[in-house]
């Protein structure tokens, strides 16, 4: 496809997406080869996943976490388009958008992002409750101060899922509830977060003995019901009653990718070569949730957001050197440790020779993760807002 000006399409605006444009922005094009670069999503706002969780215990605002993607990309020549994603043509690289315009492209980078399956058990779809997007914690908050405002003696809540995220749900809404709390973990392996290095699972449970939320292993869910949860374990089938069911396991791809005639794994991912190009389609890319990814050194890659944080400067580079006629570089990934918050004002982390727990962890993930935000000045908003809150707050009491 010939164009004047080269065209660079990046569907999907999460760590993936965003990260890839702003680091295309910055890259020196010849000023007449300058490509046009254009964002696509869904949503009117960037979600920084990790620090969801703190909407639910008020420790952060939307804007800090959710900011607009027109605030985030001004200034920076990437140009935003809002719309859902109905048609790729993989042949002409063209992308249709309901209700929207059709976009023609040189250069085409998928990452759309997961989706959390809440078909696996009955009841599910009805009555289960996802935490992926803002839409889901305000669903979930909805639902929170529904229960707060009866003022029942108890308000029961079950997690599926015991890795990252259903333990650092379980901590946070622990505290929230306090003593109306009744916080329950399920899990259907005989560990908890088994992927976790032993520091932080350590942590872990002694943040969730400390809460006192029951943890169910080798539990698996039969069904789940209006205000109940049907659990199996040992044969045995077990009905509690619960108030809200909060589903953290698993990732699926969207239909839309499934349809694309491009090779997948049996998951439905978009199988990538290193330098995060699909296979057999140098022209196409895929990062995040959607690719199946393995690095220099042939490691497979977990589907997570720092590996998508460091995948996205990655393609960004790649597709400055296939464009500007330079080499590419198969994508190394270097593993920066993990974080978790285990409650308000509590954390724990481990990596590069570092173990922290407690308080300290607490404010370390809070200053990684402020480096992390995508633009030096929503850096700045943030962090001048996460100082001078403790000060306000000490003023009005």
């Amino acid at each position: 496809m010939t164009q004047q000006q080269p065209r660079i399409c990046i569907l999907g605006g999460g760590f993936g997406g965003l990260y890839t444009a702003l680091r295309l922005s910055q890259l020196p094009f010849p000023k007449a080869e300058k490509p046009e670069i254009v964002l696509v999503d869904r949503r009117d706002r960037f979600l920084f996943v990790p620090l969801l969780y703190e909407l639910l215990t008020d420790e952060l605002q939307t804007w800090e976490i959710a900011p607009p993607f027109t605030e985030l990309l001004e200034n920076t020549g990437v140009r935003f388009c809002q719309g859902t994603v109905c048609g790729i043509d993989i042949e002409t690289k063209r992308v249709l958008l309901h209700d929207g315009p059709e976009f023609a492209c040189d250069r085409l980078v998928l990452a759309l992002g997961g989706e959390t399956p809440l078909d696996m058990v009955n009841g599910a779809v009805e009555y289960a409750y996802s935490f992926r997007t803002l839409k889901d914690a305000y669903r979930l908050e909805e639902r929170l101060r529904f229960l707060e405002a009866k003022n029942t003696d108890k308000i029961r809540v079950a997690i599926v899922g015991a890795g990252y995220s259903g333990v650092e749900l379980a901590c946070k809404l622990a505290d929230r509830l306090g003593e109306k709390g009744r916080v329950r973990l399920v899990e259907q392996s005989d560990m908890m977060l088994r992927t976790s290095p032993e520091f932080n699972r350590d942590a872990a449970t002694k943040a969730l003995e400390k809460r006192q939320v029951w943890t169910d292993l080798e539990t698996s869910v039969d069904s789940i019901g209006s205000d109940t949860i049907s659990l199996m374990y040992k044969g045995q089938l077990d009905i509690l009653p619960v108030d809200i069911v909060l589903w953290t396991v698993g990732t699926q791809v969207s239909q839309a990718v499934r349809s694309l005639p491009l090779k997948q794994n049996q998951r439905g991912q978009l199988i990538t070569t290193p330098t995060l190009q699909i296979v057999d389609r140098p022209d196409i890319f895929a990062l995040g949730d959607i690719a199946e990814c393995h690095d220099a050194s042939g490691q497979k890659l977990p589907t997570t957001a720092q590996v998508a944080f460091q995948q996205a400067d990655y393609t960004a580079w790649n597709i400055w050197a296939s464009l500007t006629g330079r080499p590419l570089l198969p994508f190394r990934y270097q593993p920066l440790g993990e974080m978790m918050t285990l409650g308000i004002d509590n954390a724990t982390m481990a990596g590069l020779g570092i173990k922290l727990d407690g308080q300290l962890a607490h404010i370390a993930r809070r200053l990684a993760y402020l480096y992390r935000m995508p633009t030096f000045d929503h850096q700045v908003k943030v962090g001048f807002n996460w100082i001078s809150r403790p000060i306000q707050d000490l003023l009005k009491s």
